[in-house]
């Protein structure tokens, strides 16, 4: 018997353990958590998660999530070469490995590696499988792909929710692969399937995507990326990766296995619970979570708790991520060593524009980083590095016309003219932009196990999210001296992309850190701190009950991460730059 085609629930053959042992979900529902892991964050991380994951302790589903936004767009330059590409090529590598491994164990495995082509992946799967003699039931989710109703659009996907995962698992599905799904959805379709939930039971529903939010970046939320990892030395060296244990109420708690690295505290789970979130209400295509009401606990060793969350109806559109070619990009990145740092930077600029004044670039940008250090004991730390980026719909503008101009400077510029790469071509560049679309017109199918197609209904019930009143602040603290010192001696960061949105949740670790960073760090001052944000429009969101403050910046990414035009394009540092700026601070605090 292999998997090399679908096969329906009753043709599955029995075994002491593994998901052949199972009944249909419908017939499953308890009130024991269901344990849901993590082996994946995004497309290139740790290979070997999958195993460790399997292997580190009992699970009952494990999730990967390999799409983000600029993946979106590279799976949509892999299916321009190669039509039948356009999934996570790695996680079938990866399944090779640990199919057999999760047969046995009775693990199911829930994936959104589908990506562009979760029918394309699901196939593979099965070849897999019959190549391995592993009699696993192979569904898939699609319906996303409105690339057609979208023209210019290399790739256009909606984001859908849970209950087409359900559904599969509902069916006996073993492996269930998606397309662009919400990351969440990866915990609520498995939670739903096992304790019946139905698309109105809005609060649990919301426990499941808070969960699953924590869980989609994987090592975030056990140490990875922490903006205090000094205080658990060694620890990081190789965190394990997460998982949750959902109870049928919603609530969870985020753990991981046993003896593995990394650490899971409040400060971890505050931490990924901020991330690339804005307000107090985070709406998907399931639920709208109310992240004002989130707790967050300590329950032992590595071990938080989730609970009080509350759930309302889910918008009535879904999200539509589309992603187009914006054109090229070339860049140059001139090297300023020893005195006049600033006379060699305008004399470049200068016979650059002079050399371009034929053929300008749509598009020209000048970054000068001082990295240089007076009297400097390495020529490295005496320099200086001159960034220009110029980007067009023209190739041949960007491209050797662009670098070849500047290596006809070299020996007639600057004193110690040298760039750090040699001429190259011109690369592409993506832009992202977000479009909604009503619910009831996007096909939302699982595709089961035996073959038959289920229409997934949209969500019964909508509502438009409106916005909330801002909560009371805290009581301010009493007046008293301050010392000038870095935000980050007493608040936590982290920061990342939404389009051309950048997001920092900013988080105090004591009460007293909470009540004064709720009055000292309003919009305006967050501007004053992030000069880029001087001029774009800055929008604060307060979160008590996590102590937390979250901003929006519009427009700081300009046309996306795809579109790099900034230095760090997707804001993943801009929560630790923030964390560095000095302000007056109660001594109280310090």
């Amino acid at each position: 018997m292999t998997a090399a085609a679908p096969r329906g629930p009753a043709a599955r053959a029995p075994a002491a353990q593994g998901p052949a042992a199972r009944a249909p979900e419908s017939a499953r529902q308890g009130t024991a958590p269901l344990r849901i892991g993590n082996a994946s964050g995004f497309y290139g991380d740790r290979f070997a998660a999958m195993r460790e994951m399997l292997t580190g302790g009992p699970l009952d589903v494990l999730t990967g999530d390999y799409l983000a936004e600029l993946t979106m767009l590279i799976l949509g330059r892999d299916r321009l070469r190669h039509p039948d590409a356009g999934y996570a090529r790695t996680f079938l590598r990866q399944l090779e490995e640990c199919l057999g491994l999760a047969h046995e164990r009775g693990v199911r495995i829930v994936t959104n590696a589908g990506g562009l082509n979760p029918a394309g992946l699901a196939d593979a799967v099965r070849d897999l499988a019959g190549r391995l003699g592993i009699p696993v039931r192979v569904a898939h989710v699609e319906g996303d792909d409105l690339t057609a109703a979208h023209p210019g659009s290399l790739a256009a996907h909606a984001y859908l929710g849970g209950f087409g995962i359900a559904a599969c698992l509902r069916a006996g599905a073993d492996v269930v692969v998606t397309g662009r799904v919400t990351d969440a959805a990866l915990v609520t379709g498995p939670a739903a399937a096992h304790f019946g939930w139905s698309a109105q039971d809005h609060d649990r529903l919301a426990g499941a995507v808070v969960a699953g939010h924590v869980l989609e970046c994987g090592t975030q939320a056990t140490g990875g990326n922490h903006p205090f990892f000094e205080e658990h030395p060694g620890a990081l060296r190789r965190p394990g990766f997460p998982l949750a244990e959902v109870h049928a109420d919603g609530t969870s708690v985020i753990t991981k296995h046993e003896g593995t690295g990394g650490h899971v505290d409040v400060g971890t789970v505050t931490a990924q619970l901020l991330y690339e979130t804005a307000g107090a209400r985070y709406a998907g295509p399931d639920v709208t979570a109310r992240l004002d009401t989130v707790r967050l606990t300590g329950d032992g060793p590595d071990r938080v708790r989730i609970d009080g969350v509350r759930g309302e109806a889910p918008p009535p559109t879904l999200k539509v991520g589309r992603n187009r070619l914006g054109g090229f990009r070339g860049e140059v990145v001139f090297v300023l060593t020893g005195l006049g740092i600033e006379a060699k930077a305008a004399l470049v600029r200068e016979q650059m524009t002079d050399a371009l004044a034929a053929s300008p670039p749509a598009e020209v940008r000048w970054e000068l980083v001082r990295t240089d250090r007076p009297d400097a004991p390495t020529e490295e730390t005496a320099s200086a590095l001159l960034r220009l980026v110029a980007r067009d719909a023209d190739q041949d503008v960007v491209g050797r016309a662009l670098t070849g101009a500047a290596v006809e400077l070299a020996l007639a510029s600057y004193p110690g003219f040298h760039v750090t790469a040699p001429p190259g071509r011109a690369t592409p560049y993506g832009v992202f932009e977000a479009a909604y679309v009503p619910q009831d017109t996007v096909r939302h199918t699982a595709v089961l196990p035996d073959g038959s197609r289920v229409a997934v209904p949209p969500a019964p019930v909508t509502a438009v999210p409106g916005p909330l009143p801002e909560p009371e602040p805290p009581e301010p603290l009493p007046a008293g001296p301050v010392r000038r010192a870095p935000l980050g001696r007493i608040a936590g960061a982290r920061s990342g992309d939404k389009g051309g949105d950048a997001n920092v949740g900013v988080w105090a670790r004591t009460e007293d850190a909470w009540r004064w960073l709720a009055h000292e760090l309003t919009a305006d001052r967050f501007r004053e701190l992030v000069p880029e944000a001087r001029d774009l429009p800055v929008t604060r969101h307060a979160l008590p009950r996590l102590r937390a403050l979250n901003f929006v910046v519009e427009g700081l990414l300009g046309e996306g991460a795809a579109a790099r035009a900034r230095f760090d394009p997707q804001a993943k540092a801009l929560g630790e730059w923030l964390r560095s700026r000095h302000l007056d601070i109660p001594e109280v605090l310090l």
